[in-house]
């Protein structure tokens, strides 16, 4: 007899910074409007976020979970996002997150019908050890993309030695991307062997090889070089999937949180502008740039003359990200600051904007890519300098501004590149609009190859329900 969609049950479980969370809650909707029964384990101050995509599927149920006491993670903290910009607290995150284990594995226990696979983020590897116990199925959900994580793969898989002033080359990766030491992920330059905290970084994410698929926010006509690298390199080399990108369900506007400018207000604003003449500028969700940093960036901006957008982060810092005194009024009327959370795919769709001044944050480079918006690289940490590569020395789509979370860049330099990033882009505009429309093809029903690998996706979990070793038999 046939398996209908809505018999196969899955946890999804989200790891809690906007980055990784939000191509998941993506992921979700495009699962659930296959049909699969979805619960998605969630904290309770996080739980706000899913209402958008609860509205639109009244059907995903919720396991709402205490968020475990950890001596680095403030009371009442649940997300990165409300943490100081910084590795150190995604590490603590990640650690904190593991005494999850045994609330879940109850649950599963007592749950009269059980997921038949948990798809969890890449950062909660040790979920892979949970679905083993279980004797059912994990899948990762990488919201870097092939490129970064395969050099994350190969980082713990050859453990480079430390050395400061050399290169580090990835030699089994296609293309042999290399980059200086101290642009290597952190969780890989902390990592101190025999550390309680470091063992547990490095389990976790060799977990990751281990687990039985992988999910990829990316699609083939992208990266195809290096999901064919990730398959081959995989144990299960049939359970690669690229799904992107994956992009916001219709009405999902805020789900990153309040912002402090209206939408409305926003696309206003750029109603009034001409075309390809904005320069959007945003660094993410977990980014706080320096005084200093504010200072040239903002010089840049006010002596460019351009129109822009900037989103700047709430202060998660004392002292931090202050935007200069009389700067907004210097400006007023071609410059446009949103603090908080911005509708930055309603931003970068819109005709006005021709540039984005970005962090190289994965899911901001495929936004940028599919709207077709040439882009201005600033990498700061973790994935973004791959990204960067990928961006700039790959696609040719843009160009470097600066590198590093502390770099302080020189604001005429600065000025002149985002002047001309609007009046002189011709050629990457035309470059990007071309990509775009590859990427629009890749998520569009009826062939595109990220379609066609959801679909292989859903069937793989609809075909566990038919395996002997599923949970509902071994217990």
């Amino acid at each position: 007899m046939a398996i209908l969609a809505t018999e196969t049950h899955i946890l999804v479980f989200p790891f809690p910074a906007q980055g990784h969370m939000i191509p998941l809650l993506d992921l979700a909707h495009k699962l659930a409007i296959h049909g699969l029964t979805i619960t998605i384990l969630i904290t309770p101050n996080n739980l706000p976020l899913l209402n958008p995509l609860l509205s639109l599927h009244p059907s995903i149920k919720t396991l709402v979970l205490r968020f475990p006491s950890h001596p680095s993670i403030p009371s009442g903290v649940e997300n990165v996002k409300d943490m100081p910009s910084g590795p150190v607290h995604t590490i603590s995150m990640m650690c904190a997150l593991a005494e999850l284990y045994d609330p879940l594995l109850c649950w599963f226990k007592t749950h009269p019908s059980p997921p038949v696979a948990i798809i969890s983020d890449m950062f909660l590897g040790w979920t892979n050890h949970l679905a083993s116990q279980l004797n059912i199925r994990r899948i990762v959900f990488s919201p870097s993309g092939a490129m970064a994580l395969s050099v994350i793969y190969s980082l713990w898989l050859d453990m480079p030695k430390r050395n400061q002033n050399e290169l580090v080359s990835f030699s089994r990766i296609p293309n042999c991307p290399q980059c200086p030491w101290l642009q290597i992920s952190t969780l890989y330059r902390t990592y101190l062997e025999g550390g309680t905290d470091s063992e547990f970084i490095k389990d976790s994410l060799c977990a990751n090889q281990a687990s039985w698929g992988l999910v990829v926010n990316s699609f083939t006509e992208l990266e195809g070089v290096y999901l064919d690298h990730l398959k081959k390199d995989f144990d299960h080399r049939d359970n690669v999937w690229a799904v992107g990108p994956l992009l916001p369900p219709p009405g999902s506007i805020e789900r990153g949180g309040p912002s402090s400018v209206p939408v409305h207000v926003v696309l206003t604003w750029l109603d009034r502008c001409e075309d390809h003449k904005v320069v959007y500028v945003c660094f993410g969700s977990q980014t706080t740039l320096t005084n200093d940093q504010m200072k040239e960036l903002a010089s840049s901006l006010e002596s460019s003359k351009v129109n822009f957008i900037w989103c700047v982060r709430e202060e998660a810092v004392k002292g931090h990200s202050k935007i200069p005194s009389g700067f907004e009024d210097r400006v007023a009327g071609r410059g446009l600051i949103i603090r908080g959370w911005a509708p930055q795919v309603l931003i970068l769709n819109h005709r006005a904007v021709g540039a984005f001044l970005t962090h190289c944050g994965w899911n901001s480079v495929l936004e940028g890519l599919v709207a077709g918006v040439p882009m201005l690289a600033w990498p700061m940490w973790a994935d973004q300098f791959m990204n960067a590569r990928l961006l700039v020395d790959e696609l040719k789509l843009g160009v470097r501004v600066c590198e590093g979370a502390t770099t302080v860049p020189n604001s005429v330099e600065l000025a002149r590149v985002i002047k001309e990033s609007v009046n002189e882009n011709r050629v990457n505009r035309e470059r990007a609009q071309k990509l775009s429309s590859v990427a629009v093809d890749a998520i569009k029903d009826g062939g595109g190859s990220s379609v066609k690998d959801l679909e292989m996706l859903v069937q793989s979990l609809i075909n566990l329900k038919l395996q002997p070793n599923n949970l509902r038999n071994s217990m």
